[in-house]
């Protein structure tokens, strides 16, 4: 070996160290990337935790120095939790459709969702609400103001439990029906079943079956109204021209009505005349405004079905705002309410049928469902916009239309119905229609074969059709988690509920 083979070469030496400085500054970035991740995942619960902690802070100026200030604010850090999960899980229903069927944009539906459930909650949430939800349990048996206080406590946060739970296994909801669950358990852990009416609650055990039905049903009715008086005619534009303003016109006069009976029944009741005759009037006003709205923005439009999208965005942005005003003003007593009660019962120590419903609460409610939907919302609201069944603006306008005039309906008739179930299920129904109509319509097939080329419609016929049959428009792994999560929402609330309560009650009550 020479001299010269012993001595380093100065290109190879500068290639190891600069390998060596590209492994060294790989792990940096890779140290950096990670850092971000975990900061960003750090952030929202951060956000979270703070509102919750102003929530405390905000509930101890209020009640101030007295014997119960301590579980005030404790129930008033709970009350926000709940609030955040109503947020999270509930208001996804109100707005996905619109997301789904790219109406609006994500920013744009959490914008308007928020804004709007605010306002509802604050405008039209009321000054009073039932203590003990839905009446299931008869305050009259609650005799010791303790029990019933942590009775409520107990409710209130395996409620809210249970709903954070629902929302990370991406399942919506009726936070209506975790609640229910919650007073259930605690009420006869602490009573003992006597004190149920179990009437109220077989009620609401029949409304899991007749609020997904009712909603998949008429859902189902509309998108079968739309498919033969539009999307299957041979002028689809000059068919669109004169049903679409029928449809927004029973759009707005339905949800007109639907803010009348369930968004604004607790600032203003008119009678059933007042509110027939103004659901007619507005129906008129937008159909006259509509129609030639419809005729210029259909100008031009090619005659297919991707132009007639068009025309339905409007509505469905419309539909999203009023849905979150009415929820916001209906929904925020879940949060609230057994807050109100307990606050009651501790400074007042009365237990009664009715509360009332102060302003500093009536805002964490209002603050904490926005705050909810706004950190935690997006992620089910793409799965029941985008994951349970492909959504379009039609399809999606029948949800939102079906969500409304199913609830209209059933106030009516008396019927206990869950708006998230509702929404839910005519998501279902549209889709499962789609099925149905995809493989069985005579007026789909003649349409097809008089549309598509002829050598398309002998490959239909031969090979698709077994391909259609088996293809499935809804995903059936959603429809299993969220049916589940439905049947279990009262047992598990319940269960956890009683749960707490007999470990508050050991230890703290010494009962």
């Amino acid at each position: 070996m020479t001299l010269q083979d012993q001595i380093p070469d100065k290109n190879s030496t500068d290639r190891l160290r600069k390998s060596s400085l590209d492994k060294d500054l790989g792990k940096i970035e890779r140290l950096e990337e990670a850092t971000r991740t975990v900061t960003r995942d750090l952030v929202t619960p951060g956000i979270a935790l703070l509102f919750l902690a102003v929530a405390g802070i905000f509930a101890s100026f209020q009640v101030g120095a007295n014997s119960s200030a301590v579980l005030v604010i404790a129930a008033a850090v709970i009350g926000g939790y709940m609030a955040l999960t109503i947020g999270a899980n509930d208001v996804a229903n109100n707005v996905s459709p619109a997301v789904g069927a790219r109406a609006l944009t994500m920013t744009g539906a959490l914008i308007i969702a928020a804004v709007f459930e605010s306002a509802g909650a604050l405008i039209a949430g009321g000054d009073v609400v039932e203590t003990i939800s839905k009446g299931i349990v008869d305050p009259g048996a609650v005799a010791d103001r303790d029990v019933f206080i942590w009775v409520m406590m107990s409710a209130l946060l395996c409620s809210a439990l249970w709903v954070h739970l629902a929302t990370w296994l991406g399942a919506p909801v009726s936070t209506t029906h975790a609640i229910v669950g919650g007073v259930l358990g605690a009420a006869v852990a602490a009573l003992g079943p006597g004190a149920v009416d179990w009437y109220v609650m077989s009620a609401i055990a029949a409304s899991w079956v007749i609020s997904p039905l009712l909603g998949g049903i008429v859902a189902a009715l509309l998108l079968a109204f739309i498919k033969i008086n539009i999307i299957y005619q041979d002028d689809k534009i000059a068919a669109a021209r004169r049903w679409v303003p029928v449809l927004i016109a029973i759009m707005t006069a339905t949800f007109a009505c639907y803010l009348i009976i369930k968004g604004l029944g607790r600032i203003w009741k008119p009678g059933p005349w007042v509110v027939g005759g103004v659901t007619l009037a507005i129906y008129a006003a937008t159909y006259a405004a509509a129609r030639p709205h419809i005729f210029r923005l259909s100008a031009g439009l090619e005659n297919r079905n991707q132009s007639l999208r068009k025309l339905f965005h409007l509505p469905l942005i419309m539909s999203a705002a009023l849905l979150s005003f009415a929820h916001g003003a209906n929904d925020v007593a879940n949060a609230v309410g057994p807050l109100a009660a307990i606050i009651q019962s501790a400074e007042i120590g009365s237990v009664g049928k009715k509360v009332e419903l102060p302003f500093w609460i009536m805002l964490i409610g209002a603050v904490g469902i926005s705050l909810g939907l706004l950190l935690y919302g997006p992620r089910l609201i793409r799965i029941v916009g985008e994951q349970i069944t492909k959504m379009n603006p039609m399809r999606a306008y029948c949800v939102a239309l079906s969500a409304a005039l199913t609830v209209i309906v059933a106030s009516w008739l008396g019927l206990p119905v869950s708006s998230t179930h509702i929404a839910v299920g005519a998501i279902f129904g549209v889709g499962f229609f789609r099925e149905y109509y995809t493989t069985h319509s005579a007026r789909r097939q003649k349409y097809v074969k008089k549309h598509k080329p002829r050598h398309a419609v002998r490959h239909l016929t031969l090979s698709d059709q077994e391909e259609l049959r088996r293809r499935k428009l809804v995903r059936r792994s959603h429809f299993t988690t969220i049916l589940a999560a439905w049947v279990i929402t009262v047992p598990a609330a319940a269960g956890m509920s009683a749960i707490m309560y007999l470990a508050v009650a050991r230890f703290h009550l010494g009962l």
